[in-house]
């Protein structure tokens, strides 16, 4: 069997020092196999957005293991981490974070650009993603001419450019009427189910938590078993 795209061993994170000092996370054991779409779920304050952070190479852990695809995340600094973000993570956010000066194909290939694909290459990227998402007719469309479901289409186009293996996406329904939030999370399950991507959600929607492969829920910074059902 090949390693789990995520494996978290004890890990925590602490904020702060001495008498200050906040333990956000309190020993976090997960492991998420490749090609599974978990649903992260809690109340507000539980941790989910310090262990998607870890996850996502945009804060250290403070103890414990955690390894993405087998590279250690721990012993890391966290100047360190940029480069596993970009070989390993697609994110989408909940406010689309779209620039509105550019237009869907430039909003989805600028970032490629960064990471060092030529202009051509990324534009042909970009179209390529965006029909995936149901988009070849939006291309040069800007953000204001979009409806939000269309808007949260380019964010997860951009998410899965150049094909990274996880994706990680915060609240991508929370904006959304019932219909689109739908839609979209449908799109992010089959980009787990045809594509092969790991897809980690963090979601108060209980309206989509039928279609994840598992959900884990967190309170006060540990997972703890789902609530039982009256």
């Amino acid at each position: 069997m090949s390693d789990p795209a995520v494996k978290l061993k004890g890990l925590t994170k602490t904020y702060g020092e001495g008498a200050l000092a906040f333990e956000a996370l309190k020993g976090i054991d997960l492991e998420v196999a490749r090609g599974e779409f978990l649903m992260l779920v809690g109340p507000s304050g539980s941790g989910k957005t310090t262990l998607l952070s870890i996850l996502g190479c945009v804060l250290a852990p403070t103890r414990g293991e955690g390894f993405l695809f087998s590279e250690p995340l721990h012993g890391r600094k966290e100047r360190e981490l940029p480069e596993l973000r970009l070989s390993y993570i697609g994110f989408i956010f909940q406010g689309h974070n779209l620039l509105p000066a550019l237009t869907a194909e430039q909003n989805v290939a600028f970032p490629l650009e960064l990471r060092g694909y030529s202009h051509r290459a990324a534009l042909a990227e970009a179209r390529e993603v965006l029909g995936a998402v149901g988009l070849e007719d939006k291309l040069t469309s800007h953000p204001d001419a979009l409806s939000g479901g269309q808007r949260q289409r380019v964010s997860v186009a951009r998410a899965i450019a150049g094909r990274p293996p996880l994706i990680l996406a915060d609240e991508p329904t929370a904006s959304l009427d019932a219909q689109t939030g739908a839609q979209v999370t449908t799109l992010l399950k089959d980009l787990s189910t045809e594509r092969g991507h790991t897809v980690i959600v963090v979601t108060h929607d209980s309206r989509i938590f039928h279609l994840a492969d598992r959900t884990v829920h967190i309170e006060d910074g540990r997972l703890v078993p789902p609530p039982v059902k009256e």
